[in-house]
């Protein structure tokens, strides 16, 4: 079933002028394949609680925001 949620994810992201935030690797991958919009960011944490997840946002809110003002990127890995 997930499978066949990503894509839709993905279609309302672009069809909304949404950035989608994931640690799924297939986003990774439709990011890759499709570029943006959508503009994903990928966490590459592993297993980890919200407050870390909330942290790592936190603290690369510079890159971030650099990320989502520059429309040739579409893809942001974060660790």
């Amino acid at each position: 079933m997930k499978a066949t949620i990503d894509p839709i994810v993905w279609d309302i992201a672009k069809d909304n002028n949404l950035m989608i935030v994931s640690k799924d690797a297939d986003m990774h991958d439709l990011s890759l394949v499709l570029g943006n919009p959508p503009k994903v960011i990928w966490l590459r944490l592993g297993n980890c609680s919200t407050r870390q997840v909330e942290d790592v946002l936190r603290r690369n809110f510079d890159a971030i925001k650099l990320f989502y003002e520059d429309e040739s990127l579409s893809l942001l890995a974060l660790s």
